[in-house]
């Protein structure tokens, strides 16, 4: 990892390199062009960044002034704990960063600011056919041997 990278939370300032991280994390899974995301919905989770009620929350990776990687992550009560649970939602680096280390140190940033807040875990979801994601994960955390069941309405 370039020893010039920070990991820090997202700013509002950041929203015009963040949204090319955004969409090119949507595309990846298959939210582009006919099936992308509304522009409604990139508003509000962008907006809940910044609301002090809402328990979504953004880091980035910067070096020399260029946003290269993002993690969203979110705090949720839980009905086998009393400290929140922490799920890492998203991650996504710029196709040029990938390998360099960027991806662990945003999941690292997570990781630490769980242990602030008090949680005991976190926890992420992949797509079975993400194996080059799954090579880091495979390092720096664990399968829980869960398989995810989903309905959509």
């Amino acid at each position: 990892m370039p020893s010039s990278i920070i990991v820090r939370p997202i700013m509002r300032q950041d929203y015009d390199q963040w949204l090319p991280l955004w969409d090119g994390y949507n595309a990846f899974y298959g939210r582009a062009g006919e099936t992308a995301l509304s522009g409604e919905i990139t508003a509000m989770t962008w907006s809940r960044f910044f609301d002090a009620y809402e328990p979504v929350h953004a880091l980035v990776a910067e070096s020399d002034g260029q946003l290269l990687g993002l993690v969203h992550y979110l705090f949720h009560r839980s009905t086998t704990a009393i400290a929140p649970n922490c799920y890492l939602q998203d991650l996504f680096t710029t196709e040029a960063s990938r390998g360099k280390g960027i991806g662990r140190a945003l999941m690292e940033g997570v990781y630490e600011r769980a242990q602030t807040a008090g949680s005991g875990r976190v926890y992420w979801l992949t797509h079975e056919t993400n194996h080059t994601a799954m090579k880091l994960y495979d390092k720096v955390g664990e399968r829980s041997g869960f398989v995810v069941y989903r309905k959509l309405f």
